[in-house]
């Protein structure tokens, strides 16, 4: 395995939903077992380290998100001997691994809140979560509402309510006791001693809430659509970061290349660079990038907020374009209305999903030219796209039921992947178990095993670009700069000697002067490049110097793929 201390400063990293990447034992659920066996395509696609979605013992309210047992791994996934071994393959391909770590809630299930419950009002066991009284007219402590839909909190037998920001079976943590903070250190401690490289964290903006539990002046709340203010009673609280401290800590002590991931949903860079501090969390999810749109304005604006913003901390950038929770972007880039936010999983009109997967491939090369790091949600490297039109009896996401069946939740972005074959399950389980959720049999087309073949399909797109920016010593972190270009262009310089164009107007717009075309998202006819594609363009230093020559775009070097 690489030593490389700051290998995560511009690391590639891959997210496996462990339920729907591969499945060893055939019961149409993913698991190690199927992680396992695809090492060597991972290794070859060329990711510096895979993220696992939770693999703890789970009742599967929330897709695993609903933890009981946070040392242990579901028996549906595998073992703790399981777990080790792939650790240990993992570090033997040269990656590395990090796993997920949901600290705001557990699962209703967890010994503690077993405890809590039968303990009653007023005990210490209690404390370790957030029961409360309910007001004199017999309604909850406050307004609060799930990030899933309906109230915020639910009563139990003997009067009381717990909170729960996601579903009802997800009581959430008082991150002001003691014994939580304490658990939560022997945690880490528990998953580093066994080797993994770092952590993944869950709603890392949510854990403190306000002492009083104030109203919030809203009756909704959407963790896409963080709040514009630094007051909220719940989300991106200022004493979460104390609890980061203490984390990076711990992580420092195993070593300077064990790292910490945030998804944290805040309203702007400024608040994400607090997660990331010195002393605090390594690198944090752009999310401001993910629900931009397809626009070269909008773009332009959130890499200069994001690299200005996180550059004050010395802190990278992460990119990311989907993951679990989003919808998938060949679908966004589909749509007339291409911003990401808001009800990330209500249809917002037809989808162009061909014009979704140009744009895609061309948002690829935009996010690896990039500098700082980058995450893959497993399945984007195929083109996958979202389904919308899974039927209603399969689908699971809690936000199904809690909206009154109105709202169809993530598992559109969730369905297993196509490996091989010619009809479900396309190779993720073996024979022909069903898997969890239905695969459409137009996803023959997108197979992995078809995709090896095709010269010019997303996975070989994916498998270049990854190739050149592991080897060109312009990509990764560094220095970079803007060049001057027309309306609706894109052109990103970095030193020495890369140009990435992204072309994002309604027409072919001609190439800036270079020596040679190191890869392009789409043909390059008669050297100009077409609208939604972008190229990868290397270039004498002399050229970007000459900055004009970038307004002009004349062209010099060979048109075509690199």
């Amino acid at each position: 395995m690489p030593t490389d201390a700051s290998w995560w400063r511009d690391a590639v990293i891959y997210e496996i939903y462990i339920r729907s990447f591969g499945d060893g034992d055939g019961d149409g659920l993913g698991d190690i077992a199927g992680i396992r066996s695809r090492l060597p395509y991972l290794r070859d696609l060329g990711v510096d380290a895979v993220w696992i979605t939770p693999w703890y013992p789970s009742p599967m309210a929330d897709g695993g998100y609903d933890v009981a047992d946070y040392r242990d791994i579901d028996p549906r996934f595998g073992t703790l001997a399981d777990a080790q071994e792939l650790i240990d393959e993992v570090h033997a391909h040269g990656m590395r691994i990090i796993v997920d770590l949901v600290p705001n809630h557990t699962s209703d299930q967890h010994l503690w809140f077993q405890q809590a419950l039968a303990a009653g009002p007023g005990s210490p066991e209690r404390a370790r979560y957030l029961f409360r009284d309910g007001t004199s007219s017999g309604g909850p402590p406050n307004n609060w509402r799930s990030v899933f839909g309906g109230p915020a909190w639910t009563r139990v037998a003997d009067g009381q309510w717990y909170l729960h920001l996601f579903d009802v079976h997800q009581p959430d943590l008082d991150w002001q006791h003691r014994d939580v903070r304490a658990e939560f250190e022997s945690i880490l401690r528990f998953w580093l001693d066994r080797g993994v490289d770092g952590f993944r964290i869950d709603v890392a903006h949510g854990l403190v809430k306000h002492a009083d539990l104030p109203d919030i002046q809203t009756d909704h709340e959407d963790m896409l659509e963080p709040p514009d203010r630094t007051d909220h009673p719940h989300w991106d609280r200022p004493e979460v970061h104390d609890i980061y401290r203490s984390w990076r800590a711990i992580a420092d002590s195993y070593g300077p290349d064990r790292v910490f991931v945030a998804e944290a949903w805040v309203a702007k860079p400024e608040r994400l660079a607090c997660y990331v501090r010195p002393d605090e969390l390594h690198t944090a999810f752009n999310f401001d990038f993910l629900r931009c749109s397809w626009h070269a304005d909008a773009l332009r604006a959130v890499v200069d907020c994001t690299t200005r913003a996180l550059d004050a901390v010395g802190a990278p950038p992460t990119w990311v374009l989907s993951n679990h929770d989003i919808t998938r972007h060949v679908t966004r880039y589909g749509r007339a209305s291409t911003r990401g936010g808001g009800s990330q999983h209500e249809s917002h009109g037809p989808v162009d999903v061909a014009l979704g997967r140009r744009r895609a491939r061309a948002a690829l090369l935009l996010m690896l030219a990039l500098p700082g790091s980058a995450y893959l949600y497993q399945g984007e490297e195929l083109g996958l796209e979202e389904l919308e039109d899974l039927p209603e009896e399969v689908l699971q996401d809690p936000t199904w039921e809690r909206s009154g069946r109105t709202a169809r939740g993530r598992d559109g972005c969730r369905v297993p992947l196509p490996w091989s074959g010619f009809r479900p399950p396309f190779g993720f389980s073996p024979g022909d178990t069903p898997p969890w959720l239905p695969q459409p049999q137009r996803w023959v087309s997108l197979t992995a095993e078809l995709q090896k073949r095709e010269p010019d399909s997303m996975l070989a797109l994916y498998h270049r670009a990854l190739g050149v920016r592991r080897n060109h010593p312009a990509l990764g972190e560094g220095a970079w700069s803007w060049l001057p270009s027309a309306p609706g262009i894109l052109a990103l310089h970095r030193v020495p000697g890369l140009v990435c164009v992204v072309n994002i107007s309604a027409g072919p717009t001609p190439l800036p002067r270079h020596e040679r075309v190191l890869l392009s998202s789409e043909p390059l006819p008669d050297g100009a490049l077409p609208a939604d594609s972008a190229a990868w363009l290397q270039v004498g230093d002399h050229h970007a110097s000459q900055r004009a020559a970038a307004t002009s775009f004349p062209t010099d070097g060979v048109p075509g793929r690199g």
